[in-house]
């Protein structure tokens, strides 16, 4: 079956072992295997158990990402206005290796309104441009989340999909996500 990477701030909900084992399920109900953070890497490099574990979780991470044919991420707010750091760093990692990303969010509201929540409001300008109370213009693509983040998805040929939902607590769009996935990746390659 073929590989996809679940990135995400999961890895940080008190029961993220169970929570990841469902969306395993679910991803193996489309044909899919699921790859969590959490997961052992099958013979790591001797030389890691002398690292550090925040070391050996980013290079576990990152040789699972290696492994896979797509990345789907959690691309939830977390801790502010915007996706998780570090699945932001997955998603770049895996666009720089060429690999599909499929991005989810529990959240609808798009990117420019959640930034002016965060900051306390802004000063909008006769030309609609907004900016934030340091004197910085915020980012207004009509876009969910950074532009970068955005282009990710739809530039390695993946879906983004995003809807209100209990924010921690709901698998429908992370299941819808994987629909869409396991259709882009598991198509049959075209005769000819």
């Amino acid at each position: 079956m073929t590989k996809v990477y679940l990135a995400g701030p999961d890895v940080f909900l008190p029961d993220a072992a169970d929570w990841l084992g469902r969306k395993k399920a679910i991803c193996a109900g489309f044909h899919l295997t699921g790859v969590a953070p959490l997961d052992d890497l099958p013979d790591p490099p001797a030389a890691w158990a002398a690292l550090p574990e925040w070391r050996q979780l980013a290079l576990r991470n990152e040789a699972h990402i290696r492994g896979c044919a797509a990345v789907i991420a959690n691309l939830t707010p977390f801790r502010g206005p915007s996706a998780d750091v570090g699945t932001v760093y997955e998603v770049g990692y895996a666009r720089g290796l060429g690999l599909k990303v499929f991005g989810y969010a529990t959240v609808a509201a798009p990117f420019l309104a959640r930034t002016l929540a965060s900051i306390g409001g802004g000063r909008r300008d006769p030309d609609g441009s907004w900016w934030d109370p340091d004197g910085l213009l915020v980012e207004q693509f009509g876009l969910f989340d950074n532009l970068m983040i955005e282009a990710a998805v739809t530039d390695s040929g993946g879906t983004m999909v995003h809807e209100d939902q209990d924010r921690w607590h709901d698998l429908s769009v992370f299941e819808r996500c994987i629909e869409a996935a396991a259709a882009t990746l598991l198509q049959p390659p075209l005769s000819g």
